[in-house]
């Protein structure tokens, strides 16, 4: 694939493991700079690193996602060195303790509803203008079927995920007739990462696929393009 990215701006979150590693590795490969966020500065500058060795562009930006001032200070850092954000691509999330409905811990529920809910809204609120003066800004959310469909056990980050997907598609009706924004709401299936192995601690991390397959779907997205609102669960 050629660098179709060049000279586009990327903000990833989540970006220091997992499928947001792998994606900002995909989109910087393919000629974007990309902006890596999340909390471990070590491991955001591993993920650098390897992103430079490799030819790409990138800058860490360390933020917690549970702290939402920082995400207006990211922005507006952003907006001091670039004129536009071609795309934000959401990935960092929580997943609280599996657990029954009644006995869900209320401070991981809340820290769930901070990072998965709350700073969706601030990062879309804060990076709005940046993504309406791109040519196509595009916003491209990691969701999970839990949020579709409940599942026992998974209430506290399923009901997260169902307002992170009301969030996002709402989102993607109020810009769709006013500005060249775009939004999509990937599920990557079972895959390969952190996360992952917290839920299923006894599956043979083999068994599923790695995250450079959603990685590379995202790429393919974000080159080829969408129109409207759209939806995908990534298969193996």
């Amino acid at each position: 694939m050629t660098k179709s990215l060049a000279n586009r701006l990327a903000l990833v979150t989540g970006a220091s493991k997992g499928i947001g590693a792998a994606t900002a590795k995909a989109l910087a490969a393919n000629g974007a700079h990309v902006v890596l966020t999340a909390r471990d500065v070590r491991a955001l500058e591993t993920v650098e690193d390897a992103i430079h060795e490799a030819g790409g562009a990138s800058t860490i930006a360390p933020v917690d996602l549970s702290e939402t001032e920082g995400i207006a200070r990211l922005a507006s850092a952003i907006a001091g060195r670039w004129d536009t954000l071609d795309a934000l691509v959401i990935s960092g999330a929580y997943l609280p303790t599996l657990t029954p409905v009644t006995q869900i811990d209320g401070k991981q529920l809340s820290q769930a509803l901070t990072v998965n809910f709350l700073a969706t809204q601030a990062l879309l609120a804060n990076f709005d203008p940046l993504l309406k003066r791109a040519d196509a800004g595009r916003v491209i959310g990691l969701t999970s079927s839990v949020g579709a469909n409940p599942r026992a056990y998974w209430s506290a980050y399923g009901a997260t995920k169902a307002a992170f997907d009301n969030l996002l598609e709402s989102y993607a009706q109020e810009v769709e007739k006013i500005s060249k924004v775009r939004v999509a709401l990937i599920d990557p299936g079972a895959t390969r990462t952190d996360m992952r192995a917290k839920a299923y601690p006894g599956e043979d991390p083999k068994t599923v696929k790695g995250p450079e397959t959603v990685a590379n779907r995202l790429l393919e997205l974000l080159v080829n393009d969408f129109e409207g609102f759209y939806r995908e669960r990534v298969e193996s």
